[in-house]
């Protein structure tokens, strides 16, 4: 085989993160606390619950994007069709009144996830990156499976899943293969995209912590 042929075979960025980062995605779809909340089994207090850890996380995200809008690597990415902020406050007035923000207090892992995002999401383009792929992505893609079975087990329409709802993005699938193509593209050296990888992974850690930091107050949501 030429170099050439090598070239051609080899993976890009965006098969390399989903293979790559496969066993840490799936240790985090293990949490007993989503797989509950899926199942009606959890109270809506306990959905809210989740959308307030999630909107801090969002809330840091979103600002290093609009720290990072002009920079070549980062600034593909960013497009406003994504952003979760407005979708999760309303989400989260619905869920718990009109003094929700009195009520949504860090966990010790979103904190952390949180500290993280301050230390690299402003400053290291492809780290921002990284946690842009596994939040947006992850929304647009297993979070629609999401709003189904909410929608199923606690009787929600629009209100209480606005997170979920992507009204500007009519074709999602078409929008993740041209966000995958985008990875494919970026100038990034083969260290800098080993790096993004392990923040990839890093990012699901923290995710599954989040949801594990949840899951030790499970009793407080359970249905009784």
């Amino acid at each position: 085989m030429t170099a050439l042929d090598s070239d051609t075979t080899a993976p890009g960025l965006a098969e390399r993160i989903r293979t790559e980062t496969d066993a840490a995605h799936r240790q985090t779809e293990q949490s007993r606390f989503v797989g509950d909340l899926l199942a009606g089994k959890l109270t809506p207090a306990g959905h809210a619950a989740l959308l307030g850890q999630t909107y801090l996380v969002y809330l840091a995200l979103e600002e290093a994007g609009r720290a990072q809008a002009e920079h070549p690597v980062a600034a593909p990415f960013i497009d406003d069709e994504l952003l979760r902020t407005e979708a999760l406050e309303a989400d989260l007035e619905f869920l718990l009144g009109a003094d929700w923000r009195s009520q949504v207090t860090a966990l010790p892992a979103t904190t952390r996830y949180i500290e993280r995002l301050n230390e690299i999401a402003f400053d290291w383009p492809a780290g921002f990156v990284a946690h842009h792929y596994i939040r947006y992505m992850g929304d647009l893609s297993g979070g629609q499976i999401i709003r189904r079975m909410l929608e199923r087990a606690y009787g929600y329409t629009t209100d209480g899943l606005r997170f979920y709802i992507f009204d500007q993005i009519e074709k999602p699938k078409l929008y993740k293969d041209a966000y995958r193509a985008k990875l494919d593209a970026a100038p990034l050296s083969d260290e800098d995209q080993h790096r993004l990888i392990d923040e990839v992974k890093l990012a699901y850690q923290l995710n599954g912590d989040l949801f594990a930091d949840l899951e030790a107050d499970i009793d407080t949501y359970l249905v009784k």
